[in-house]
């Protein structure tokens, strides 16, 4: 019965490390990422779909991203998502692809990112904090029920916070690495 909680709790903390990571993602560094793009909604024959649904991206140098519509048809529809978007990006439509040239970022607009980073990364602890949380509540209505000693509680716990501690560092670790690469010119 731990083992279950202790794995139940660990997917969820897996799921919040990689939310986070994909949170990260979508944050604008002075480099073309198509992490930022591809889960915009455009409206695609009356539907709202997903970019990435709809196109291949290719970066061929670090401040140009090219989308590639699989549909033609979409060109307008993926255009108008993009100018919706607010990530300060023109498209340049040639007919065939889209291309977004990714200026320079100031600054000012780097450590604005970074503290938004930050708080994306908190976002994600909360998260595991919260799966442990709820693990903790498991656990404890086992012992209650007279399923497991105090014994196995506390070892159970003891495991719980090594389970948190190392994917609250996974985290801690990704923000690094956005960090870094936000701030360097």
């Amino acid at each position: 019965m731990i083992e279950a909680v202790l794995e139940d709790a660990g997917e969820h903390m897996d799921r919040a490390v990689a939310h986070a990571r994909q949170e990260f993602a979508g944050v604008r560094t002075g480099r073309a990422n198509p992490g930022l793009v591809e889960k915009l909604p455009v409206d695609y024959y009356g539907a709202s779909t997903p970019l990435q649904q709809l196109a291949s991206f290719s970066v061929p140098d670090a401040r140009m991203l090219v989308i590639t519509p699989f549909d033609k048809g979409a060109m307008a529809g993926i255009e108008r998502a993009i100018q919706d978007s607010q990530l300060g990006l023109n498209p340049s439509n040639d007919g065939v692809a889209i291309r977004l040239a990714f200026p320079p970022l100031t600054e000012e607009r780097r450590k604005e990112y970074v503290r938004l980073v930050r708080t994306k990364a908190e976002d994600g602890r909360n998260a595991v904090r919260g799966a442990r949380r709820d693990a903790r509540k498991d656990l404890d209505a086992l012992e209650k029920d007279g399923d497991i000693s105090a014994d196995d509680l506390r070892r159970a716990e003891g495991e719980l916070d090594k389970l948190t501690k190392r994917h609250e560092a996974a985290i801690d670790e990704a923000l690094e690495a956005k960090t870094r690469e936000l701030l360097e010119g």
